[in-house]
């Protein structure tokens, strides 16, 4: 039922989001889209409602139970930014707004990004393994809970590799070709007859 569950919420997330959306831009509804965006939370809050009466009612906590609380984490984490890239593009095409700024690609602008990234990873993290935990303390000795701590080892080393690949991009910033840069590219001595 759990994992049921986190399929309706994942599908839910998208329909209210493309909702919200199209009600914003195309209806010119600003109230109704921020109400229908503003029900993204409860989705989360019914599954961990769902999550701890399942364990409360002697389900034996197994890995739907771990990838409920990682769910619920990377909503937390990376839900707001993702509604606002979205909104971004939506506002381009449907509102007539000017297109949006991709990240960043090159130098200490993209190490910088890279380290945003990396703080809603963490925060992903740490709201999953502190669901995780409060589970461990719920089941108590009633229960094996290893499976729990297994899903709370996957966020770690999930923040553990994503600060790496940040770190990356601090120590070895990606360099830009020098037509990217302003400075005029070379071109071959075909191209320039061609001309």
């Amino acid at each position: 039922m759990v994992v049921a569950l986190i399929i309706a919420c994942e599908v839910g997330f998208w329909v209210l989001l493309a909702l919200g959306l199209a009600v914003r831009y195309l209806l010119k509804w600003r109230r109704t889209s921020v109400a229908l965006l503003l029900c993204e939370p409860v989705l989360e809050l019914v599954l961990f409602t769902v999550t701890a009466i399942d364990l409360r009612n002697g389900a034996e906590p197994g890995w739907q139970h771990g990838l409920a609380a990682l769910y619920i984490g990377c909503t937390v984490g990376y839900g707001h930014c993702t509604i606002r890239w979205l909104d971004g593009h939506a506002a381009h095409r449907l509102g007539g707004a000017p297109r949006p700024a991709g990240p960043p690609r090159y130098g200490m602008a993209r190490a910088r990004h890279e380290g945003r990234l990396w703080l809603r990873t963490v925060l992903a993290a740490a709201v999953a393994c502190a669901l995780l935990q409060g589970a461990v303390r719920y089941v108590g000795d009633h229960g094996d809970v290893s499976s729990l701590r297994a899903f709370q080892w996957v966020a770690l080393r999930a923040a553990g590799i994503h600060g790496l690949v940040a770190l990356g991009y601090l120590i070895w910033p990606k360099q830009a070709p020098p037509h990217a840069a302003g400075e005029p590219r070379l071109t071959s001595p075909k191209e320039s007859t061609r001309r």
